[in-house]
């Protein structure tokens, strides 16, 4: 196979990895590439969800924190989190104009 998903642990998502430039692809495998695409970069704003929900429960364990090694931790874990949907906005974003391609 000149292509393959890895699932990234850290983003909760499989990326795609390519063993070539897109334009050698065929169009019928770039077609395949961006289908498989589109499913999972559909359930990327439900993943970020997941993630804000994590840190809406952070942000209210850090107010009422009053270790500061503990609140360090949460403001840690926290940044994390943000970190993570920034990057899965980004994934979101830049692929969007090429999935667009397969629909059209």
């Amino acid at each position: 196979m000149d292509y393959k998903f890895i699932y990234d642990e850290r983003l909760g998502i499989e990326l795609p990895f390519f063993y070539k430039d897109w334009d050698e692809y065929t169009f019928s495998t770039q077609t395949e590439i961006l289908l498989r695409w589109e499913r999972i970069r559909g359930n990327i704003p439900d993943r970020i969800a997941d993630l804000e929900i994590l840190i809406n429960k952070k942000q209210a364990a850090l107010s009422n924190e009053d270790n500061f090694q503990l609140s360090c931790e949460l403001n840690s874990e926290i940044s994390e989190l943000a970190s993570i949907i920034n990057d899965l906005w980004i994934w979101y974003r830049i692929n969007q104009n090429v999935t667009e391609k397969v629909h059209q």
